[in-house]
């Protein structure tokens, strides 16, 4: 029987929703691998809209959906987040980009007293609780940093030592370790497993690439 994966997006482009490479990498290792794929996202409003070309912060009015926005990677099939009871799925996968920070949580305004996503942080206890996997790339980590970190000490990585998000994460309770961009870090216990991905400013596709591919594969064991 496939394993059900929900995949956990936060709008459509790296600068306010989700790293779309880091996304459609993971969408195609989970198919590859012969994973029932369950998009999801929240139906809120974004924090910001970004003008990926000049990187400036529009003013669209009005507020654009992040579920609406987070069709854009799947062809429209994506449910909504607070529609998932934790027993449809097998494991739960993050894909990073600034959107875990703006519509996921309010990392990116409140640091490390941020709060996450009410049905993320539902999920993610449950998840704990039934131990099912859940994977992490890219600045995702800090959601687990956040909710499970406290409760558990999860073992996640954010790229290399000393950036902010791995010290804010540090704060939240979780065991903060470095990673090579091409590697992933496994907490057997917590049953998490988390990549870097672009916490390097100069990873390369394709190093991302094989991490995540390495990722998926220890999601489905």
């Amino acid at each position: 029987m496939a394993k059900r994966v929900g995949v956990v997006l936060s709008g459509a482009g790296h600068r306010d929703g989700t790293e779309i490479s880091e996304a459609v990498l993971a969408l195609a290792a989970l198919d590859r691998a012969g994973a029932e794929i369950i998009c999801l996202a929240p139906d809120v409003a974004a924090a910001v809209i970004v003008n990926h070309l000049s990187g400036e912060v529009t003013a669209a009015k009005p507020k654009r959906s992040v579920l609406v926005e987070s069709a854009r990677s799947c062809r429209g099939r994506i449910r909504p987040l607070g529609g998932l009871d934790v027993r449809e799925v097998d494991a739960l996968l993050f894909p990073g980009g600034e959107g875990v920070g703006q519509n996921l949580s309010n990392w990116a305004e409140k640091g490390e007293i941020c709060d996450v996503n009410p049905d993320v942080a539902r999920l993610l206890r449950a998840c704990l609780g039934a131990r099912k996997a859940m994977g992490f790339i890219c600045l995702a980590p800090i959601l687990a940093a956040r909710i499970l970190g406290p409760v558990s000490g999860v073992r996640i990585t954010l790229g290399p030592r000393g950036t902010t998000a791995a010290k804010h994460a540090a704060v939240m309770g979780a065991d903060v370790r470095p990673c090579p961009v091409d590697d992933i870090l496994i907490d057997q216990k917590s049953r998490v497993v988390s990549t870097p991905a672009y916490m390097y400013d100069d990873a390369r596709l394709g190093q991302i690439a094989f991490a995540i591919e390495k990722l998926v594969r220890q999601l489905l064991r």
